[in-house]
């Protein structure tokens, strides 16, 4: 399998569903072939210090950006079809279910694979540790801007290319 989708998402606190930044990068037969991002308006609406921290967003950043519906009818045809893949795909997967139970969106059945899993997988104790940038790193990729919700996703497409489907 060498189609696939990489998202990854930001948050605004605590609260899966309060996305507030999302990356998503296309892969068919191993190439990347389109991207997307945007700023989401968050829900719950507010920041807490350490996401912000962690990020650099803040309300001024997405006072005036989409909500999530508005935002999905531009990733859904993107990503009509493929599975998707995410580092620690568990956070991801939650945000997006979060977010889609908050919206009262009907929730796809997405089928996800998660490239932290394929690094322990991979690598085993060779790492010292699992975390995005060094995982990218090991796969020869150079994670610049680490925690921009595109900058992400697209390490995380360059490490599914790399090992997550040969271990399946």
């Amino acid at each position: 399998m060498r189609d696939f989708a990489a998202i990854d998402f930001e948050t605004a606190n605590e609260q899966p569903s309060s996305v507030c930044s999302v990356g998503v990068v296309i892969v068919r037969e191993g190439e990347v072939v389109d991207s997307f991002y945007s700023l989401i308006h968050p829900e719950p609406e507010y920041y807490q210090w350490f996401c912000q921290r962690v990020h650099g967003l803040g309300p001024e950043d997405t006072e005036d950006a989409p909500v999530f519906p508005y935002v999905w009818e531009k990733i859904e045809p993107l990503i009509d079809g493929l599975p998707l893949v995410a580092h620690n795909s568990r956070f991801d997967e939650g945000c997006l279910k979060a977010v889609f139970r908050v919206y009262q969106m009907d929730y796809p059945d997405f089928e996800f694979h998660d490239t932290l899993a394929a690094s322990h997988r991979h690598f085993g104790r060779r790492l010292p540790n699992h975390q995005l940038q060094t995982v990218a790193a090991a796969c020869g990729y150079d994670l610049m801007n680490h925690h921009h919700a595109l900058a992400d996703a697209e390490a995380c497409a360059a490490i599914a290319v790399k090992i997550l489907f040969e271990d399946y």
